[in-house]
């Protein structure tokens, strides 16, 4: 009985570490992030590991109650009587089998979600390359499209002797010279490819992370909680090459009426490039 109030007191102790540190992102758990999908991976892997913690309680707990009670050094005689048991075998089946159904239902949930792209409010498609990634904007017309590479000042610094303190650089290796700009409270669906080796799209605070194959198309949305703004890094997660570390994710999420704006701002910017010049093309005589 005694065993048991020790065990009983050590997970509402473990319980209470656990309350008090939910709201955490150190580096060691997952980030709870800033998407729906993200909160439910966030759950998900709290709930198998406090299963698994009492799981390990229990069996620990017996073993060592074992040792301790039942040692030869007190006089303890082993039964040899007992060799089998229906009852025992039959418990410690069922119990195994309904912490399963329990772990697998929400997991079987969450995956059905993740595949979800239905009502996508905006797509974009994302094609990686050795090494940066390629956004068109698929709903916003022609003009939304570019290219996002590591930020020069980063690029410099990972030189070989280029004499920059890389913990001068601000977000070395995390920043890049255009992020991909999405609008908050929106499903956007991204649809991924490459054009020479695998990559992997990957942003841990939206609990999204997708492989990006060379002739094959993979989907994968998210949608950024409403005041949630702001820039979330990721990088891509599949060994690409021998910059592959050089390949990071930037994404700026904005406010709908923001994001409007700054749609508006870059086909301005494309017509204008795309215009032909004013000045008139030199002549012969011009030359002479």
């Amino acid at each position: 009985m005694r065993v048991i109030r020790a065990i009983a007191a050590a997970l509402a102790a473990i319980c209470l570490i656990d309350t008090a540190a939910a709201n955490t992102s150190n580096g060691v758990n997952l980030p709870i992030g800033v998407t729906s999908l993200s909160e439910g991976m966030y759950a998900l892997h709290m709930e198998v590991f406090w299963i698994c913690v009492g799981i390990a309680v229990v069996v620990f707990g017996a073993m060592i109650y074992s040792l301790v009670k039942f040692r030869r050094s007190q006089g303890a005689v082993p039964d040899t009587s007992m060799v089998h048991s229906t009852k025992v075998e039959i418990i410690w089946t069922i119990i195994p089998v309904i912490i399963l159904v329990v772990m697998a239902v929400p997991a079987a949930d969450l995956i059905i979600k993740q595949e979800d792209t239905r009502n996508s409010e905006l797509s974009i498609r994302v094609t990686g390359y050795q090494w940066k990634w390629q956004y068109q904007y698929m709903d916003a017309g022609d003009g939304v499209d570019f290219f996002s590479t590591l930020k020069q000042d980063s690029n410099f610094a990972r030189q070989l002797n280029s004499g920059i303190d890389p913990g001068s650089v601000a977000n070395y290796l995390l920043e890049v010279d255009k992020p991909l700009v999405i609008p908050s409270g929106t499903k956007v669906r991204l649809l991924l490819t490459s054009m020479d080796v695998i990559h992997a799209w990957w942003v841990p605070d939206f609990g999204a992370k997708r492989s990006a194959i060379p002739g094959f198309v993979n989907e994968l949305w998210f949608k950024v909680d409403a005041g949630k703004e702001g820039i979330y890094r990721g990088q891509c997660a599949a060994l690409c090459g021998r910059d592959h570390g050089f390949m990071p994710v930037v994404v700026d999420v904005r406010t709908p009426d923001d994001f409007k704006k700054w749609v508006e701002e870059q086909k301005a910017a494309s017509k204008q490039a795309a215009a032909p010049s004013a000045v008139p093309p030199p002549t012969a005589q011009s030359l002479n």
